[in-house]
């Protein structure tokens, strides 16, 4: 079972996909997302999400001010600001 995972900023989408795992700074601290994670929502800080994606590739994004939401393994990163590391 694969994470569903949308990371969108307040102009546009920037990556969505099926991930394995997603790592996200939080205003309370570093949290990893894995298939089965407990309903979640939490406001981002400024830094990277980083995502690894089904096929074992690295997605990172600089994202701030925000949030993340998990439910029922899908995973919505919501920024005021966020571009994808080349």
């Amino acid at each position: 079972m694969a994470l569903n995972v949308k990371v969108v900023s307040a102009t546009s989408e920037i990556w969505s996909g099926a991930a394995s795992q997603v790592v996200a700074n939080t205003v309370e601290g570093e949290i990893g997302i894995l298939t089965g994670h407990q309903p979640f929502l939490a406001l981002l800080a400024k830094g990277e999400v980083r995502v690894t994606t089904e096929a074992g590739e690295k997605v990172t994004v600089n994202a701030e001010d925000g949030f993340l939401s998990v439910d029922h393994d899908t995973v919505t990163v919501v920024a005021g600001d966020a571009v994808l590391v080349a």
